[in-house]
């Protein structure tokens, strides 16, 4: 993990809006034959976003626990199928699935029961920057802005 001390000896040569924008200056320098292990990018003023996709009920929970568990059944049904003697070893693994979603609905079950309705919806979250930051070794900085300059023009180049 990078700390703040990571980024010292390092200047901001240019801000982009997006991730793959930084990443296609990135390869236009190493296209360019800039020696690029001397480059960062930066995501500045983090923010976490939070998507709620929507309610979880009892019968949604206790489907995708039945969900989860069939798989986990059907790995655990495959795994002694392969040591299974005899003319019928997928019989092993139909059971084991079944017996996998039975499991996980009612784990499911237990688990939703036990948040007491304080988080009763699914979510999915990410952290998300506002601006990414490249950034280079200061002995190398004014090299990657003239790069910069002269090829991509969709960027704003700090220190122009």
């Amino acid at each position: 993990m990078l700390s703040d001390q990571t980024l010292t000896g390092y200047e901001s040569i240019a801000t982009y809006g997006t991730y793959p924008e930084a990443q296609r200056a990135v390869d236009y320098l190493s296209d360019q034959r800039f020696p690029v292990e001397h480059a960062m990018i930066v995501g500045m003023d983090l923010r976490m976003v939070e998507k709620v996709l929507g309610r979880l009920t009892y019968l949604r929970a206790a489907g995708m626990g039945a969900a989860t568990g069939a798989w986990l059944g059907l790995l655990i049904g495959l795994f002694f199928a392969i040591f299974t003697p005899g003319r019928f070893p997928w019989t092993l693994v139909l059971w084991s699935l079944l017996w996998g979603a039975v499991a996980g609905a009612i784990f499911g079950l237990i688990a939703h029961a036990f948040t007491g309705g304080k988080r009763d919806y699914l979510s999915s979250s990410a952290i998300v920057a506002n601006r990414y930051e490249l950034r280079v070794t200061t002995p190398q900085a004014a090299e990657a802005r003239r790069l910069l300059e002269t090829g991509i023009p969709q960027h704003h180049v700090a220190g122009t």
